[in-house]
């Protein structure tokens, strides 16, 4: 089900368009007799003050030319005499436009949006689609909000950017560029997913990851990665059942998974582990994804990048790769796995080597917490290995870590509760 039409007037204030807002300034000057400066600056008061929104209002002085409506005349201009490629006058036109999106992006994108920049920018994204990603980069600033990516949503932006991937999978700029727009459009719009999605975005990223991933080589598109969270992600609060779910079982069942586990394979020197890795988490959505991944090598990877990243001293990778087998470790036949593959013992390593970063230890506790959980078994090994003299000395070395103090909690929890021997620990 679609969500809800968004009433942005409501949800940031009651609008007022650009001609209303001058028009309030010019009587300030002309009929009560005020400066240029005070009648600017009093018509911003009034109308703050009523609860209008005026993010996307430009407030010039009157009389003083603005920049980025400038710009946006230029580009407009130079889009309509393009046919094929874009002239000098675009290309430079959508380099100012990205500079002054770079200087002051979320007053200046509202204003950009406002006044019809999304569409100017995606046709010029057609035109150059081919040659330049200069366009894309431009519209990936662009979108920041429900109210960007509804417009880009309304200019068939979905559409346009498909049609760019499946021209361009042998251009590496080209999709680092779109796959960044797929991931800004999707970010918080389900309906902006739903229409990726019905046009089948997830067998273009299956073939770019193909194309373009594989051992050590995953990294040369990082933004499909960021695309895969985006898409898989619901954080659309319009919407209380998101679709999400089964994009991912839908990821999952044309072989994305197994794909994004090929791409692990580097460890470390891969430059798009992290994502990845990230990635990865976001399609294991259900028991039998999760064993799948193992099947695939999921788990022996990703032991293998926490030793590393112990060794190496990488919190970053440490954490992410612990926050994935926490995830795997979901499924029965996965804690099993992780156990016998010493993934325990590996654990216990990560966190003497981590021991003063609360942040990785709480995602030891995580995973130790899951590993254990409906297990005697794996609680008696735990505890052998141990994970109950690692939770004591971490809860008592990291009083005011809250999140830390949970986890072991609900580690200890699972250490004992069907293991009353341990109790004594």
């Amino acid at each position: 089900m679609a969500p809800p039409a968004n009433n942005s007037a409501a949800a940031g204030g009651r609008k007022i368009s650009q001609a209303a807002f001058d028009d309030l300034v010019k009587e300030n000057i002309e009929d009560l007799g005020m400066d240029p400066a005070e009648a600017l600056e009093d018509a911003i008061q009034t109308l703050t003050l009523q609860g209008v929104d005026l993010s996307a209002i430009s407030t010039c002085l009157p009389g003083e030319a603005n920049p980025l409506l400038q710009c946006l005349d230029r580009l407009k201009q130079a889009v309509a005499s393009t046919s094929h490629t874009l002239d000098a006058e675009a290309e430079n036109s959508l380099d100012t436009l990205s500079d002054l999106l770079s200087a002051d992006r979320s007053k200046t994108a509202a204003i950009a949006v406002e006044n019809g920049a999304v569409d100017l920018v995606l046709r010029a994204c057609s035109t150059a689609s081919s040659s330049s990603p200069r366009a894309l980069n431009t519209l990936g600033l662009l979108l920041h909000d429900m109210q960007s990516t509804e417009a880009f949503r309304s200019c068939n932006g979905p559409r346009v950017l498909v049609s760019i991937l499946k021209d361009g999978t042998e251009n590496v700029e080209v999709l680092k560029s779109a796959f960044s727009v797929v991931a800004a459009a999707s970010t918080g719009n389900e309906v902006v997913k739903a229409e990726f999605m019905e046009l089948k975005i997830d067998e273009i990223i299956l073939q770019v990851l193909g194309r373009h991933g594989g051992k050590g080589g995953g990294g040369c598109v990082l933004s499909v990665y960021d695309a895969i969270v985006a898409l898989l992600t619901p954080d659309d609060p319009r919407v209380v059942a998101s679709e999400v779910y089964g994009y991912a079982r839908r990821f999952a069942k044309i072989g994305i998974a197994t794909a994004l586990v090929e791409s692990l394979h580097g460890g470390l020197a891969a430059d798009g582990l992290v994502s990845a890795t990230i990635a990865l988490k976001a399609v294991a959505v259900n028991d039998s994804i999760c064993k799948s991944i193992a099947e695939s090598g999921g788990i022996d990877v990703m032991l293998q990048c926490i030793d590393d990243s112990g060794e190496q001293g990488n919190k970053i990778v440490a954490r992410t790769c612990c926050s994935l087998l926490s995830k795997l470790a979901g499924s029965d036949s996965n804690k099993t796995a992780i156990v016998e593959k010493g993934g325990l013992k590996k654990l216990i390593q990560l966190s003497n080597r981590f021991s003063d970063d609360p942040s990785v230890l709480q995602e030891v506790m995580s995973i130790i917490r899951v590993i254990c959980l409906r297990s005697p078994d794996n609680a008696a090994l735990a505890i052998e290995a141990g994970a109950g003299e690692l939770a004591i000395q971490a809860m008592e070395n990291f009083p005011a870590a809250p999140q830390l103090q949970k986890n072991s909690c609900l580690m200890i929890r699972n250490l004992v509760v069907r293991n009353p021997e341990n109790r004594q620990v």
